[in-house]
C-alpha cells in the first residue's frame, strides 16, 4: 500500500508541475498555456501530491 501511495503521489506532483508550467507559458501545446487558473490548479495538485507522499513515507511498514 505504501508503494502504491508513493507512486500516486509522485504522479500527482509531476502532473501538477506540468499544469503549473503550462499556466506560466513555459510549456506549450495545449489550451492551458497562459491561463492563471492552471497555475493555481497545478500548485494545489503539487501540494496534495506532496502531502500524500509525506503520509506514505510516514506509515509504518508491517
Amino acid at each position: 500500500m505504501r508503494t502504491i501511495l508513493s507512486i500516486v503521489a509522485v504522479l500527482l506532483i509531476i502532473m501538477g508541475a506540468i499544469w503549473a508550467l503550462q499556466g506560466l507559458s513555459v510549456l506549450g501545446g495545449s489550451f492551458m498555456v497562459g491561463q492563471t487558473r492552471w497555475i493555481t490548479i497545478g500548485l494545489l495538485t503539487i501540494a496534495i501530491g506532496a502531502g500524500l507522499l509525506y503520509y506514505a513515507r510516514r506509515q509504518r511498514s508491517l
